[in-house]
């Protein structure tokens, strides 16, 4: 089923309900929680719950430049997860390679020397925890809400182009030495 069709049936089914004895149909959009939607503090949460919790280790918000366009000759790495229902857009992780490395190090107790598929598997998982912990933050994306599997980009001077977005939430986040960027974009809301 197309993400089309996903909506289509969120828009039919998922979020109508019926209300007095006509069964007049009111339908909620989630234009109505856009407050809830674009808090920044959704981010941050999720950030610290899921680097916390499957790390072991307390992210901060981090003072200094984006970690990824700060040197375009840099290696980074770029994990991004789409959403699509009833909220269409992305998460989007970015670090430079030594940073991937070392989260790959948390995750599995291994060490690393370059970027291989085991970091890469790593960070789009890492995207994929952190879009499914933000979306968790509000109620009517859990249940109306999917995730794309995670696409992960390495490499050195790439640009990751959203247009017009609606919403765009960019947070850098540091632990230690490692710092990190999160941004949600949201591209379109039913």
């Amino acid at each position: 089923m197309s993400l089309n069709g996903v909506r289509q049936l969120v828009q039919q089914d998922g979020l109508g309900s019926s209300i007095g004895e006509g069964k007049r149909r009111m339908t909620m959009t989630l234009r109505d929680s856009m407050q809830v939607v674009s808090d920044p503090e959704n981010v941050d949460a999720s950030v610290y719950e899921v680097f916390g919790t499957m790390l072991g280790v307390e992210c901060q918000g981090a003072q200094s430049e984006d970690p990824v366009s700060a040197v375009s000759s840099i290696e980074s790495v770029t994990a991004v997860v789409g959403f699509g229902g009833i909220l269409s857009g992305a998460c989007v992780f970015s670090c430079d390679a030594g940073a991937a490395q070392q989260i790959a190090g948390l995750m599995t107790g291994m060490e690393f020397a370059s970027v291989d598929e085991v970091v890469k598997d790593g960070i789009g998982e890492i995207c994929n925890m952190l879009a499914g912990a933000w979306k968790s933050k509000v109620p009517e994306l859990s249940a109306n809400c999917g995730l794309s599997v995670p696409a992960v980009i390495t490499g050195c001077d790439y640009d990751l182009h959203v247009q017009a977005p609606e919403f765009k939430l960019r947070h850098v986040y540091q632990f230690g030495e490692v710092l990190f960027k999160v941004m949600i974009v949201c591209d379109g809301l039913l």
